[in-house]
């Protein structure tokens, strides 16, 4: 009825109703509430009529406008890791990771559901978490490595079994309290304190970490007399290609991703460094 009554006095154009809803009005809850808020047809210019509305109506449309908000907040949410984030170093800000689902269909739930899960599962069982999703892409980096890139003829399980043990047992537990680590170590906001665990992060943290990853592998595989020339070989030419790849992203994970979801990012992008990663620690060592 507010919106009929505006529409006749010119205040605003009526929305067409959407396609796929035809009884809706269309309006995106970010553009109503700005409107609501004097940043829309409120602040446009003023009407004598409109001054004369009751606050009753404006409180309805206003809650109704934030519970539309309220639905859309898991979606956005599910795209505030690679969109700018909360906390951590700037970002929105005052977002928490506990959003619903946006309505509609089952399937506009499906992402939505999958970060509100996920991001319980990172408040209940941080570590744990972190660590089962480490151990999937070192298998699946793994797999990709014997299967694509090396063509084998037949997966060596055994390989995997140890590579997915250390992504489990190394690589996720590390992860999580190094980044915890760093983020209280350096309290800068913004750009600067991103570059300054940038610093740490590649130049001290990941040298440190490789090392120690292709021993314990080699190690495990039954090679220890392997460790020495195997670092010798390999551990150069792997720190390397460690800054290739992750320098230019983990500027932009330090910068806009909650530290919450920078292992689950960081570990998405590691799916292309544990083919790299299992390629140089499976290769053979070449005994000078």
């Amino acid at each position: 009825m507010l919106l009929k009554t505006l529409s006749t006095l010119g205040a605003i154009t009526p929305p067409k109703p959407s396609p796929l809803h035809p009884n809706s009005t269309g309006i995106s809850p970010s553009f109503a509430r700005n409107s609501i808020s004097g940043i829309g047809f409120l602040g446009h210019h003023r009407n004598p009529l409109l001054d004369a509305a009751s606050p009753v109506a404006f409180g309805a449309v206003s809650r109704r406008v934030l519970e539309l908000e309220d639905k859309c907040r898991g979606f956005w949410i599910a795209n505030a890791a690679f969109d700018g984030g909360s906390g951590g170093d700037g970002g929105l800000g005052g977002w928490d990771a506990n959003g619903g689902s946006s309505g509609g269909d089952g399937s506009s739930d499906d992402v939505p559901s999958i970060f509100q899960w996920y991001s319980s599962a990172l408040d209940k069982h941080p570590v744990l978490t972190k660590s089962i999703t480490s151990a999937l892409l070192t298998l699946i980096g793994d797999l990709i490595c014997q299967l694509l890139i090396e063509q084998a003829s037949k997966l060596d399980l055994k390989r995997t079994l140890l590579f997915t043990l250390l992504g489990f047992g190394l690589v996720g537990p590390t992860l999580h309290f190094w980044y915890l680590s760093l983020s209280n170590l350096v309290t800068l906001n913004g750009g600067s304190g991103a570059f300054l665990r940038l610093l740490l992060d590649q130049f001290i943290f990941s040298p440190i970490f490789i090392g120690v990853f292709l021993s314990l592998l080699v190690t495990l595989e039954g090679r220890p007399s392997q460790v020495v020339p195997k670092l010798k070989q390999e551990w150069v030419s792997s720190v390397v290609a460690n800054w290739q790849l992750w320098i230019p992203f983990q500027f932009l994970n330090f910068r806009f991703v909650p530290q919450q979801f920078q292992v689950l990012v960081a570990n998405f992008v590691a799916l292309a460094w544990n083919v790299i990663l299992s390629f140089k620690a499976h290769r053979e060592v070449v005994l000078k």
